[in-house]
Formats: C-alpha cells, structure tokens, sequence
C-alpha cells in the first residue's frame, strides 16, 4: 500500500509519499511556519509528487492530521487531502496530530507513560496519553495545565510536544518521575503516514477534531434600522 501524508496541523507544512513495509518515505518535505500553510501546501504536494515514482496514480490511500492543532490549518490539511482522494478515487484517512506526535516514543516500549502534550495558550494544553502497548489511556482533551496532573496516572511519565516543557515542571512539581523527550512543534510527517497506513477508513475519518472554540470571535450583526 503506498500513502501521501500531509500535514498542517500545528507550525509546519509537510507531506510525505510512503510505501508500506519500507525504512523510510520515498519522497518527503516539511517548512516550519507559524502561518503561510494554505499558500505553501499545495506546491508542497506538487513537489513530493514529483519525486514518487509514478505519482498520484499509484497512490493507495491519504492521511491527514486532523487535529488538535489551529482551525485554519487544520481546514487547509483536510480539504487538500479530501479532494486528491475525490480525484484518485482512493480512501483518505484521519490521523490524530498527538497520536502521532507519540507514535516514535510507544514503540521505544520503555517504563512510563506517553504523553503528548501541545501547548494551546493561556495557561492550557491539548493533551492525550498511551500505555507502553500504545493504548489509549486519556483521550485527546484541552485542559488547565494546572489540572493536567489529576487525569494522569500515577507513574513515571515520558513527555513530548511544545506543550511538553511547561507539563514537565507541573509534573516536577507534583513530585512525579518525568523525563522531557521533545519539543516538537509537529509531528514527523513520517508517523503520519505509518499510522495512516494502519488505520481504518471506516473509523478514522479526515474530519476535524476541535477541542475548543475559535480563539477569534466575529463579531455580532448588530440591528438595521430604517429611517423614514
């Protein structure tokens, strides 16, 4: 089976073409960018496909972040991915941007809970947690950082994602064993796409996964009035 990844979800723009069974993407690119992604992801695409042998035509499937991540770039992932499935005919599938932000530490298979955490601004985190097996343990959710500790169990735990730094000395402070593995300000294009690959068309849809509201509000309309 051979997978087009693409990611937008957090601060980079990345997509990668895979082949299952292989060490490594056969064509793969990636810009860190805070903003831009709607500009630069499809000239992204446009390049990776270049560089796969046989292009879009020999594509099986496509993965998309789906979130936590910005609204805007999560739009921007998803319609790209959904409309080159559209054309080709081929299954898109969603990916969860903490899942794959912890897929390289799970398969470490070392003591500890995984936890992905991504910072979500004033003062919470989105965060998901998984067992040594790659169980889900904790859900993706955005909560307080300051609450972060009740949901989590007990143990030592092995932290990654922008948000993982500000997790570490809550989790220090609670006096919990916890080593800060990275930063990562997006996942690994390259998880994506593997677990993209393992995923069920039928239950992993490339639909958003919103955690909170907008952060921009538009404005109310406010009343018309007619003078005579």
């Amino acid at each position: 089976m051979r997978i087009l990844a693409i990611d937008t979800a957090l601060a980079a723009t990345s997509a990668c073409v895979f082949e299952a069974g292989a060490e490594a993407p056969e064509a793969a690119d990636s810009i860190a960018m805070e903003r831009g992604h709607s500009e630069a992801l499809l000239p992204l695409i446009a390049r990776v496909m270049a560089e796969a042998e046989g292009g879009f035509s020999r594509l099986s499937r496509v993965a998309v972040t789906v979130g936590p991540g910005s609204f805007t770039g999560l739009r921007i992932g998803i319609a790209a991915a959904r409309a080159i499935g559209l054309a080709w005919q081929i299954p898109v599938v969603g990916v969860s941007t903490l899942a794959a932000l912890a897929a390289p530490l799970i398969i470490e298979k070392q003591p500890g809970l995984v936890v992905a955490a991504i910072d979500a601004h004033h003062g919470n985190i989105y965060l998901a947690a998984f067992g040594a097996d790659g169980h889900t343990l904790v859900l993706p959710r955005l909560v307080a950082l300051r609450d972060a500790m009740r949901i989590l169990d007990a143990g030592p735990l092995r932290l990654v994602g922008s948000g993982a730094p500000m997790l570490a000395i809550e989790a220090a402070a609670a006096g919990r064993e916890v080593r800060l593995i990275d930063e990562a300000i997006a996942p690994d294009i390259f998880w994506v796409a593997k677990l993209g690959l393992l995923a069920d068309p039928q239950n992993s849809p490339a639909r958003p996964l919103y955690l909170k509201a907008p952060d921009v509000k538009t404005p109310a309309r406010q009343p018309v009035i007619f003078t005579p």
